[in-house]
């Protein structure tokens, strides 16, 4: 089982994390990020997806042409996990620099 982060740990490790916001009312984090074009931002979700299958870790997001926007949080934990703070930081290492 895995456990949601205490408010502690989440204030500390949101810092840590580039352009992440947390969901107002949830226990989730948020980012958008903006692309060159289409094949861009379509390129950049594939290679979260391939990540979040080997993790069995999948986020909600939302993408309109170059704009990507992705929320993490764990489900079967109601809330922010490690694992949620593992997947943004791969998405962050492999975000274009803002």
């Amino acid at each position: 089982m895995i456990n949601r982060l205490t408010s502690e740990e989440r204030t500390q490790q949101l810092a840590t994390l580039r352009d992440w916001q947390a969901v107002a009312g949830r226990d989730a984090i948020q980012r958008q990020l903006k692309f060159a074009d289409f094949n861009a931002a379509f390129g950049f979700m594939t290679r979260v997806a391939i990540k979040a299958q080997e993790m069995d870790h999948h986020p909600e997001w939302f993408n309109v042409y170059n704009r990507v926007e992705i929320t993490l949080s764990t489900h079967e934990a109601d809330g922010l996990t490690t694992r949620d703070l593992e997947l943004a930081r791969f998405i962050d290492s492999i975000a274009p620099d803002a």
